[in-house]
């Protein structure tokens, strides 16, 4: 029986590799078995940190939103529970895009929640 070495598959498969580790530092972007691990657990952060992007950006938009209605003399937590009284739906993602691009509209807001 003839012997398979998979000389030419291998070669590829860490040519592919290594192309992927292209900017790693040091050994993780030269020798294979570094460069593998790196590139294996790069992976595991990337899925890990897609989860937790999510509630990063919503710790953002709470900041941004709590600053901005202090200066009114109000607190988020207020602020928020007066929104859902008065049957405001509004998420801190669009409550966010107000404030930076439509202070008009989030001053209108303001009024109302104050009455």
């Amino acid at each position: 029986m003839v012997r398979v070495k998979k000389g030419k598959n291998n070669n590829k498969y860490h040519k592919k590799i290594l192309k992927l580790c292209k900017g790693y530092y040091g050994a993780r972007s030269r020798c294979f078995k570094c460069a593998n691990q790196a590139f294996i657990k790069s992976g595991q952060y990337s899925y890990r940190d897609r989860k937790k992007k999510k509630s990063y950006f919503r710790k953002i938009w709470i900041i941004q939103i709590n600053a901005k209605v202090r200066e009114y003399g109000i607190t988020y937590n207020i602020f928020i529970n007066k929104l859902k009284k008065k049957s405001i739906n509004i998420n801190r993602k669009i409550l966010s895009n107000i404030i930076n691009y439509h202070p008009k509209i989030f001053n209108k807001l303001i009024s109302i929640i104050k009455k």
